[in-house]
C-alpha cells in the first residue's frame, strides 16, 4: 500500500456525512469513520446503478482495502454526499472517481438498511438514495484503490448468482436492485 493511498483512505474516513432521522431529515453531521462504528448512525448515502443499452447492469467488486465489505460485489458505485450537497452531484463525482465514467441519473427511491460487516466490525446504517443511469459512451476505467474488478451482467443472471453465493455480494445490493427493478418495470409499463 502506498503512502498516497493510505492518506487518501484516511482522508475519506474523515469526511463529514449527513446524519438523518427516520424520515430522512438532516439532524447533524459526523465523520464517515464515526458513522460506521457499531452500532452505526443513520446517515445519507447513495447507490448508483448504470445500465447499458442491452439492459445489463455494471457491478464493481470492492477493493480488498475497503473498510466496509471489502472484496464483495456491489452496485456500480456508492458513497456519501457532503452535508447539504445534492445527491446526484455527489454521485456524479464519485462515479468519475471510482469508475472513470460520466452519466445522467434518475433517483428512483430510498433504501434504508443496516448491515454489520463481520470481517471489519464496521456497520452500514444508511438512508440510501438509489440512482439509475444509462451508460451511453465510454468504458469503465476503475481506480484500483477503490475497485478490484467490474462486470456487466443481466439482472436475471445477477439474481441467480446472488442466490447461489450471497456472501460474494454486499448486503445492500439486493434492496438497491429491488428498487431499480420496480422503477424499470414502471417505466416499461408506460
Amino acid at each position: 500500500m502506498t503512502e498516497t493511498y493510505a492518506q487518501a483512505t484516511t482522508d475519506r474516513e474523515a469526511l463529514p456525512v449527513e446524519l438523518v432521522d427516520d424520515a430522512g431529515h438532516a439532524i447533524g453531521t459526523c465523520p464517515v469513520s464515526q458513522a460506521h462504528q457499531a452500532p452505526g448512525r443513520l446517515h445519507r448515502a447513495f447507490s448508483v446503478l448504470l445500465f447499458d443499452d442491452a439492459g445489463r447492469v455494471l457491478l464493481q467488486r470492492r477493493a480488498a482495502v475497503k473498510t466496509r465489505f471489502p472484496s464483495q460485489w456491489a452496485n456500480t458505485c456508492c458513497g456519501h454526499p457532503a452535508p447539504g450537497e445534492p445527491v446526484a452531484a455527489a454521485a456524479a463525482v464519485r462515479l468519475a472517481e471510482e469508475m472513470g465514467l460520466t452519466a445522467s441519473f434518475t433517483e428512483v427511491g430510498v433504501y434504508r438498511y443496516r448491515a454489520e460487516d463481520p470481517s471489519t466490525g464496521r456497520v452500514e446504517f444508511e438512508w440510501d438514495h438509489v440512482l439509475l443511469g444509462e451508460l451511453t459512451a465510454g468504458v469503465p476505467r476503475p481506480d484500483p484503490a477503490e475497485v478490484a474488478d467490474y462486470a456487466w451482467i443481466e439482472l436475471g443472471a445477477l439474481r441467480d448468482a446472488m442466490a447461489a453465493d450471497p456472501a460474494a455480494y454486499t448486503p445492500w445490493l439486493a434492496g438497491v436492485l429491488e428498487l431499480a427493478e420496480r422503477a424499470l418495470t414502471e417505466t416499461w409499463q408506460r
